[in-house]
Protein backbone atom coordinates (compact mmCIF):
# COMPACT_ATOMS: atom_id res chain seq x y z
CA UNK A 1 0.00 0.00 0.00
CA UNK A 2 1.17 3.74 -1.25
CA UNK A 3 1.15 6.20 1.51
CA UNK A 4 2.44 10.11 0.91
CA UNK A 5 3.94 11.44 4.11
CA UNK A 6 4.99 14.72 4.96
CA UNK A 7 8.51 13.82 6.47
CA UNK A 8 9.16 10.51 3.83
CA UNK A 9 7.32 11.32 0.89
CA UNK A 10 5.76 8.64 -0.57
CA UNK A 11 6.43 5.27 1.01
CA UNK A 12 5.33 1.56 0.76
CA UNK A 13 3.73 0.26 3.82
CA UNK A 14 2.87 -3.45 4.72
CA UNK A 15 -0.98 -3.59 5.52
CA UNK A 16 -0.29 -6.24 7.78
CA UNK A 17 2.29 -3.76 9.85
CA UNK A 18 -0.81 -1.27 10.76
CA UNK A 19 -1.48 -0.93 14.21
CA UNK A 20 -5.01 -0.30 15.40
CA UNK A 21 -5.18 2.73 17.98
CA UNK A 22 -8.86 2.79 18.82
CA UNK A 23 -8.86 5.83 20.39
CA UNK A 24 -6.73 7.83 18.53
CA UNK A 25 -4.21 9.59 20.09
CA UNK A 26 -4.83 12.56 22.25
CA UNK A 27 -5.29 15.34 20.69
CA UNK A 28 -6.04 13.02 17.43
CA UNK A 29 -8.57 11.29 17.64
CA UNK A 30 -9.38 10.67 14.40
CA UNK A 31 -6.32 9.25 13.18
CA UNK A 32 -6.44 5.99 14.36
CA UNK A 33 -4.19 3.72 12.01
CA UNK A 34 -0.42 3.66 12.31
CA UNK A 35 2.49 2.12 11.51
CA UNK A 36 5.74 2.27 13.41
CA UNK A 37 8.93 3.21 11.00
CA UNK A 38 12.30 2.32 11.72
CA UNK A 39 15.02 4.96 12.57
CA UNK A 40 17.93 5.65 14.06
CA UNK A 41 18.51 3.10 17.49
CA UNK A 42 16.91 4.11 19.44
CA UNK A 43 14.09 6.67 17.74
CA UNK A 44 11.66 5.75 15.46
CA UNK A 45 8.43 6.77 13.94
CA UNK A 46 4.83 6.12 14.44
CA UNK A 47 3.14 7.05 10.78
CA UNK A 48 -0.38 8.07 10.55
CA UNK A 49 -1.75 5.82 8.03
CA UNK A 50 -5.05 8.27 8.16
CA UNK A 51 -3.36 11.91 7.77
CA UNK A 52 0.23 11.49 5.95
CA UNK A 53 1.18 14.87 8.00
CA UNK A 54 1.23 13.34 10.93
CA UNK A 55 3.89 11.33 12.18
CA UNK A 56 5.45 11.12 15.75
CA UNK A 57 9.35 10.56 17.16
CA UNK A 58 9.35 7.78 19.43
CA UNK A 59 12.05 6.25 21.69
CA UNK A 60 12.47 3.46 23.10
CA UNK A 61 13.25 4.93 26.96
CA UNK A 62 14.35 2.23 28.37
CA UNK A 63 17.83 2.49 26.39
CA UNK A 64 18.02 5.98 27.26
CA UNK A 65 16.75 5.92 30.81
CA UNK A 66 17.42 2.07 31.67
CA UNK A 67 15.61 2.83 35.26
CA UNK A 68 12.40 4.37 33.65
CA UNK A 69 9.92 2.03 35.36
CA UNK A 70 6.22 2.52 33.89
CA UNK A 71 3.15 1.37 35.96
CA UNK A 72 0.73 0.71 33.86
CA UNK A 73 -2.85 -0.39 35.07
CA UNK A 74 -4.06 -3.79 33.36
CA UNK A 75 -7.34 -2.43 33.14
CA UNK A 76 -5.78 -0.29 30.59
CA UNK A 77 -4.32 -2.80 28.60
CA UNK A 78 -7.21 -5.04 28.30
CA UNK A 79 -8.32 -2.59 25.19
CA UNK A 80 -5.19 -3.95 23.27
CA UNK A 81 -6.55 -7.51 23.41
CA UNK A 82 -4.87 -10.97 24.49
CA UNK A 83 -1.59 -10.84 25.31
CA UNK A 84 1.93 -11.75 26.92
CA UNK A 85 4.14 -9.89 28.30
CA UNK A 86 7.05 -10.00 25.80
CA UNK A 87 4.27 -8.90 22.94
CA UNK A 88 4.34 -5.01 24.27
CA UNK A 89 6.33 -2.42 22.94
CA UNK A 90 6.84 0.52 25.41
CA UNK A 91 7.97 3.63 23.65
CA UNK A 92 7.46 7.40 24.14
CA UNK A 93 6.43 10.17 22.66
CA UNK A 94 9.71 12.99 21.74
CA UNK A 95 9.85 16.55 21.33
CA UNK A 96 12.46 17.75 19.04
CA UNK A 97 13.25 21.49 19.49
CA UNK A 98 15.75 23.45 17.30
CA UNK A 99 18.71 22.41 19.96
CA UNK A 100 18.85 18.84 19.73
CA UNK A 101 20.39 19.17 23.17
CA UNK A 102 16.49 20.38 24.79
CA UNK A 103 15.08 17.24 23.37
CA UNK A 104 12.33 15.98 26.04
CA UNK A 105 10.67 12.73 26.36
CA UNK A 106 7.09 12.34 27.63
CA UNK A 107 7.66 9.58 30.21
CA UNK A 108 4.25 9.97 31.73
CA UNK A 109 2.38 8.91 29.06
CA UNK A 110 3.93 5.61 27.12
CA UNK A 111 2.60 4.38 23.78
CA UNK A 112 1.78 0.79 24.62
CA UNK A 113 1.58 -1.53 21.54
CA UNK A 114 0.75 -5.41 21.07
CA UNK A 115 2.86 -6.63 18.56
CA UNK A 116 0.79 -9.96 18.16
CA UNK A 117 -2.47 -8.37 18.10
CA UNK A 118 -1.64 -5.16 16.06
CA UNK A 119 -3.19 -2.77 18.47
CA UNK A 120 -1.66 0.54 20.27
CA UNK A 121 -3.09 3.21 23.08
CA UNK A 122 -1.39 5.95 24.73
CA UNK A 123 -2.06 5.64 28.32
CA UNK A 124 -1.26 8.20 31.26
CA UNK A 125 0.49 6.72 34.31
CA UNK A 126 -0.41 7.69 37.80
CA UNK A 127 3.51 7.64 39.14
CA UNK A 128 3.57 11.30 39.97
CA UNK A 129 7.41 10.42 39.37
CA UNK A 130 7.18 10.92 35.43
CA UNK A 131 6.60 14.07 33.77
CA UNK A 132 5.91 14.92 30.00
CA UNK A 133 9.19 16.45 29.54
CA UNK A 134 11.88 15.15 30.62
CA UNK A 135 15.06 16.00 29.17
CA UNK A 136 16.77 13.41 27.41
CA UNK A 137 20.48 15.19 27.43
CA UNK A 138 20.04 16.27 31.68
CA UNK A 139 19.38 12.77 33.24
CA UNK A 140 17.19 12.96 36.47
CA UNK A 141 17.16 9.71 38.89
CA UNK A 142 14.08 7.98 38.80
CA UNK A 143 12.63 5.59 40.77
CA UNK A 144 9.46 3.26 41.45
CA UNK A 145 8.36 -0.01 41.61
CA UNK A 146 7.23 -2.67 38.19
CA UNK A 147 7.39 -2.41 35.11
CA UNK A 148 5.74 -3.34 31.63
CA UNK A 149 8.74 -3.54 29.34
CA UNK A 150 9.15 -4.98 25.67
CA UNK A 151 11.09 -5.24 22.36
CA UNK A 152 12.16 -1.97 21.06
CA UNK A 153 11.18 -1.78 17.14
CA UNK A 154 13.68 1.19 17.08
Amino acid sequence: MKLNTKHFGEIDIEEDNILDFEDGLPGFPDDRQFVLLENEDPFCWLQSVTDGDNAFILVDAFKVLPEYNPQVDKDELESLGNYEPSDFLVLNIVVLPDDVKDMTVNLLAPVIINTAGKKGRQVVLKNENYGVRHYIFKKKKISSDESVRGGSPC
